[in-house]
């Protein structure tokens, strides 16, 4: 499906107001919530690591991450119900210029193109999801620091974005 399509589709899903679905001209524009519970999320992950159950910190770094794409959104007035809409949106924003984010850094955090060999994947969402549907009850040291060090760059880079 072209990106246009699919954006299409997802604000056509919006309208409805269904939970989990599509995209939607946001009522209010709570990017600075979005930027405070990434914040959050970034002090989870290392909490989680540091006592032990750094297999949460897969899932606290994703939703550092995502937090801010959805910051990025609410910043262009729109409200994201579901996943694949935030990251054609996000995607669309990048092929506009309208963001600095590029195709290359999105795909650290989401890659659909990766459908094979998700356990060896090293883009952020697919790590959260091994580590959230395996027994694995933490992450190998060096993947961790991996992790943390490619969200950091990315918080970094996406909260200039949203923060302006």
């Amino acid at each position: 499906m072209q990106l246009s399509e699919k954006i299409r589709k997802c604000l056509k899903e919006g309208q409805k107001g269904e939970r989990h679905k599509g995209l939607r001209k946001a009522k209010g524009r709570d990017s600075d919530g979005h930027v405070k519970k990434a914040i959050h999320n970034y002090d989870a992950m290392k909490f989680f690591h540091d006592n032990g159950y750094s297999d949460w910190s897969a899932s606290a770094a994703f939703y550092t991450l995502y937090h801010l794409l959805l910051g990025l959104l609410a910043a262009k007035g729109y409200e994201s119900r579901n996943q694949s809409c935030t990251f054609a949106m996000v995607e669309s924003m990048i092929e506009k210029k309208e963001i600095s984010l590029t195709k290359e850094e999105l795909k650290e955090i989401y890659d659909g193109d990766v459908t094979e060999e998700l356990a060896h994947s090293d883009k952020i969402l697919d790590i959260r999801e091994r580590m959230q549907y395996s027994i694995q009850t933490s992450l190998e040291e060096e993947e961790y620091q991996a992790l943390r060090q490619r969200t950091q760059q990315l918080l970094s880079k996406l909260r200039q974005e949203v923060e302006g």
